[in-house]
């Protein structure tokens, strides 16, 4: 797919690790110009090293994330893709003992700070007449994990968003999509208890986790001009998890 995304400029929160940083790399290989949004200090420093654009980020600052969107459309003369990746798992707990601060923590990053980031870009994608939003859910925002009620009522809401934002946008030239990951190996794991990663895969009917790599190659179909009469839409990397 050498060329796919030749002088687009995109986007991706939560880019120097994980999913973020597998879609970032193949939107790289594939021609993009990039701009990688996190709070990851020395992961920024070691991508600027690689020639992207990046900007040091808490998603949960709208106005941060505003002023980030403004930077980044200068920067970049534009913006063509937004990959709304940033996002974190918080404890695993039953819903009665989970602690309220570790619940708007998790709300706040994985459906607030998602929500301001595409609230900033739509506005530079419509006046280029043209934009592609992949939004990272879960496949615990469709079934909901036990022990995980702030993370799959976070990734419940994203699914919903992107479904709004995909009705409100149809026929704008900017298409809103999300992908539905069953677990996939990344540093988010460190966050798990052991049973919590041993019950995820007890349920991919494939038996294995996903790879980044697979997931980047839908995120990237979905962040792409072949991606034309989608929008709305939830695509599912499950290992058969769910068929819905």
């Amino acid at each position: 797919m050498a060329g796919r995304f030749e002088g687009r400029r995109a986007i991706v929160t939560g880019g120097v690790s994980g999913i973020g940083a597998g879609i970032a790399a193949r939107l790289a290989r594939e021609g993009a110009r990039l701009s990688l949004w996190d709070a990851d200090a020395a992961g920024l420093a070691r991508a600027c090293e690689g020639g992207s654009h990046t900007l040091r980020l808490d998603v949960t600052d709208a106005e941060a994330v505003q002023r980030a969107a403004d930077a980044t459309a200068s920067a970049l003369g534009g913006i063509d893709i937004l990959i709304a990746s940033a996002g974190i798992t918080g404890p695993n707990a039953t819903a009665w003992d989970y602690a309220v601060a570790d619940w708007d923590r998790v709300i706040a990053v994985n459906l607030n700070g998602l929500y301001y980031c595409c609230r900033a870009v739509i506005p530079h994608m419509l006046r280029g007449g043209y934009g592609r939003i992949v939004n990272i859910a879960s496949i615990a925002g469709k079934e909901g994990n036990p022990n995980a009620a702030a993370y799959s009522a976070s990734k419940a809401g994203v699914i919903g968003l992107t479904k709004s934002l995909g009705k409100e946008l149809a026929t704008s030239g900017v298409l809103v999509n999300c992908v539905a990951p069953a677990a996939v190996e990344t540093p988010l794991f460190s966050q798990m208890t052991a049973a919590q990663i041993d019950y995820m895969k007890s349920r991919i009917p494939m038996g294995r986790f996903g790879l980044v790599e697979e997931v980047a190659a839908l995120v990237c179909w979905l962040a792409s001009g072949e991606c034309s009469f989608s929008t709305g839409a939830v695509f599912d990397v499950s290992g058969g998890r769910a068929t819905y």
